[in-house]
């Protein structure tokens, strides 16, 4: 694809971003894009973000539970940037008023402690790398009208980014099992999905290796401080205006999100 495209869509989706508003998907517009274009897409896109005041804090892995492949008919991994301005502290409301059209899952965050840098990267080298894990929430979002995704439109749109919330609880991953630790995830008070870390790519340690080996391949480190959200354990939750979700872990403790406001969409 033409330099000029990747900057038109890159641009396309930061303003959708900022205005909050949806547009067809890409795959519909530009039929022959190739991964390798969408990902230069969202190079772009996540250009405009740090322009525009943000940092970069962690990464994000997409689209690794046959629950959320099911749902949005892709079928293979993908990955995305997090920033500055996707962090919220646990106790504070998701503002859905800042959002378009999400929706949350459940799964756990990587905080490193030192630098992975790929290829070459094994599950002992991530857990050796690795601070300690988190309960999380991410609330995916995207800027793709009614959420209609292929591979190449979630990952233009930064693996469909929205926000994030850490659980206060956090674990050492030498001293926990995290593929067969429990997921149990409540809303509203009701039980509403449970999974375990083996419905992600086996374990969330091996989602966590192949990002850092994808990544090295392109020249992209893992450093130390980053957030890596390995992900989701559980279904797509969609959610509203007072809304509250716990997911619990098996051994690691809970992660708890109110949300206010509505969504654009």
């Amino acid at each position: 694809m033409e330099d000029r495209l990747i900057q038109l869509y890159g641009d396309e989706l930061f303003e959708c971003w900022r205005s909050r508003r949806t547009v067809a998907p890409l795959l519909e517009r530009e039929p022959h894009i190739t991964l390798e274009d969408a990902y230069r897409i969202q190079s772009r896109y996540v250009e405009r973000r740090v322009e525009a005041g943000e940092t970069i804090v962690g990464k994000k892995i997409g689209v690794t539970s046959k629950p959320v492949q099911d749902f949005l008919g892709v079928f293979q991994p993908d990955f995305g940037q997090l920033t500055s301005d996707m962090v919220y502290a646990e106790g504070e409301d998701i503002d859905l008023d800042a959002l378009i059209q999400p929706k949350a899952e459940a799964e756990l965050a990587f905080v490193l402690k030192h630098d992975l840098v790929g290829p070459g990267i094994t599950a002992t080298d991530v857990i050796r790398a690795t601070d300690y894990v988190a309960p999380c929430f991410e609330i995916v979002d995207s800027r793709i009208t009614d959420w209609k995704i292929r591979i190449q439109d979630t990952v233009a749109d930064n693996a469909s980014c929205g926000v994030f919330v850490f659980g206060k609880s956090k674990g050492d991953p030498r001293k926990l099992d995290l593929t067969l630790a429990g997921m149990v995830l409540d809303k509203n008070g009701e039980l509403y999905s449970t999974g375990a870390g083996a419905a992600v790519q086996g374990s969330p340690v091996n989602a966590v290796v192949w990002l850092a080996n994808t990544l090295g391949e392109l020249g992209l480190p893992f450093r130390a401080g980053e957030v890596i959200l390995s992900g989701s354990q559980s279904s797509l939750v969609p959610v509203k205006d007072g809304d509250e979700l716990v997911c619990t872990v098996g051994g690691l403790g809970q992660c708890r999100v109110r949300f206010s406001g509505r969504a654009a969409v």
